[in-house]
């Protein structure tokens, strides 16, 4: 919970109180893993609002006081708090909270009192994970690398993009994760060259690229690996590319450390590229926190201010794209710590043939 951690600047923000709407935000400050919950937080309390199906839940999982809503929606329950407590100044996250929520506040809140639209708080802090969170962040790392190993033994030629992500998935559940991070990917051929290509029937065939992003979802916290196979004899121009982008990649991690700005990073994979003649064909950016969601602060852009510091956990993922050829990215999950970094991803980054 939060209060092991920091304290949200009420005074600084100027609030009296804080609606938390966000499920990751919501769990991470009570513990509450439900999918409908509302938390009003002050700087002396918490109270969680949800719906009878997590009664017993949210009991067993919250420190804090948890009142359960029949019959109107869990904002207006928080509505009949805020009028007891007379508070007149209520934040809510402003990227978070549904327009709809917003709409029922302000027709149903008493006059004088005012909505504040607060930035991404609670955010800020859970960038710097606990030793709790990292332990859990390491073991979800370790189910997703041995899901891969496992899977990829039975990868055949014919085997169709779909078939390959639903055996990538399985291993993980089998392994003690509850879902995949997100919609796991699998590229084959010059679909490779889409950053984000959702699995289809186009099956495995000789001399081709395939490229599996995947990530496990366990106990909440996520995981994210990017490897690249090649079934039967890699071209030069194939080798080429791959050891560019896992140049850039070690590059990348080599300059990770606290201080450093995320562009920074970002910079040291962009220039490599560069260099081997790929900096038009790198798309994205370099990397991304993750914890309780796939995607957090901070972003490995171009542009990211955010200095580094210890207890973040990012990925590293430089990659290369050419449409009608093919794509390779490399993606390791990073532990930024005192010192520079750990690579907690085990699994190895050369090119595997089938």
């Amino acid at each position: 919970m939060l209060a092991d951690r920091a304290a949200i600047p009420f005074a600084e923000l100027k609030i009296d109180a804080l609606l938390v709407s966000s499920p990751p935000n919501v769990r991470y400050l009570s513990g509450f893993t439900g999918d409908n919950g509302l938390l009003l937080l002050t700087p002396d309390s918490q109270t969680l609002f949800t719906d009878p199906r997590f009664t017993i839940q949210a009991a067993e999982e919250c420190r804090c006081e948890v009142k359960t809503v029949t019959k109107t929606p869990l904002d207006q329950a928080a509505v009949q708090t805020i009028r007891k407590r007379r508070w007149k100044r209520m934040g809510f996250e402003a990227s978070r909270m549904l327009y709809e929520m917003h709409q029922r506040l302000g027709e149903s809140l008493p006059k004088g009192v005012r909505l504040k639209p607060i930035g991404p708080v609670v955010e800020k802090f859970r960038m710097i994970k606990s030793s709790g969170e990292i332990a859990q962040i390491r073991r979800s790392v370790l189910t997703n690398s041995e899901a891969f190993e496992k899977a990829t033994r039975s990868i055949r030629l014919g085997a169709p993009e779909s078939a390959i992500a639903a055996e990538l998935e399985y291993q993980m559940r089998r392994l003690g994760a509850e879902k995949a991070a997100f919609e796991t990917i699998v590229a084959i051929g010059s679909r490779s060259a889409l950053p984000h290509a959702q699995p289809t029937a186009r099956k495995l065939a000789n001399d081709e690229l395939l490229l599996i992003d995947m990530g496990a979802c366990q106990d909440g916290y996520m995981s994210d690996m990017t490897r690249v196979l090649f079934f039967g004899r890699p071209s030069r121009r194939v080798r080429g590319m791959y050891n560019a982008v896992l140049k850039a990649q070690l590059a990348a991690i080599d300059a990770v450390r606290p201080g450093i700005t995320a562009a920074q990073v970002d910079r040291a994979a962009r220039r490599v590229l560069e260099t081997e003649g790929l900096g038009k064909e790198f798309v994205h950016s370099t990397g991304h926190g993750l914890g309780l969601e796939i995607h957090e602060g901070p972003r490995l852009g171009r542009r990211d201010k955010t200095k580094l510091e210890p207890g973040m956990a990012i990925t590293i993922e430089p990659g290369a794209y050419i449409r009608d050829f093919g794509g390779i990215r490399i993606e390791d999950t990073v532990l930024v710590t005192k010192n520079g970094c750990e690579v907690l991803t085990p699994t190895s980054k050369e090119l595997r043939l089938l």
